[in-house]
């Protein structure tokens, strides 16, 4: 029974009470919190960037350079309106941004397999998720780059528009607009592949 007890007291692993305490602890220079931060992060950032730039390669690249600007940078972070998790995408955000200017890549390299045994469902089941899966993100990438990356942090990372804003560089007004303007797009692409 203690040992419940115990567990319930302790915050969630993502709460943002144990967040703040481990960004401090992370400041003062402790090793295991700022691993705590990086396991806690690395799967939505690798997500985010794996979507922004479109192969495994290169998310890879930019995911292992967010953490390193966030071992740089932490101990001039300073808790604003926005949380912690909003600072770090901001970081993969800007790396994604300086990786396309340098690149200049007009077409995304093939995806890299996946290694066997990471298989979870049937061929078929694959074959039809990927076929709805493939002509919504043919949809997207129709839309501009900023309605991509809003839609994506907004409906695939569940960011609020604040920090959808602080992310991107840009007002609340801007990221509701640039919601709205991706949204009624898709529903016209939509409606004429329905025709």
């Amino acid at each position: 029974m203690a040992e419940k007890t115990t567990a319930a007291a302790r915050p969630a692993r993502d709460s943002p009470d144990h967040v703040r305490t481990l960004v401090a602890r992370a400041q003062e220079g402790d090793r295991d919190a700022l691993e705590e931060l990086y396991l806690l992060h690395f799967d939505r950032i690798y997500s985010y960037l794996h979507m922004s730039v479109g192969n495994r390669h290169d998310a890879e690249d930019l995911t292992t350079q967010t953490f390193l600007k966030m071992l740089e940078a932490i101990g001039r972070f300073r808790w604003r309106s926005a949380p912690f998790s909003a600072w770090l995408f901001r970081i993969a955000h800007n790396l994604a941004m300086d990786h396309f200017r340098a690149t200049r890549r007009t077409q995304p390299e093939e995806e890299v397999p996946e290694p066997p045994g990471s298989e979870e469902a049937s061929a078929e089941e694959q074959a039809m998720h990927s076929i709805g899966r493939q002509s919504m993100l043919e949809l997207i990438e129709k839309l501009s780059a900023e309605q991509q990356q809003v839609l994506t942090l907004k409906f695939v990372f569940n960011f609020p528009n604040a920090e959808v804003a602080t992310i991107l560089g840009k007002t609340e007004g801007a990221i509701k607009s640039l919601q709205h303007r991706a949204l009624v797009s898709l529903q016209k692409q939509l409606a004429r592949a329905a025709d």
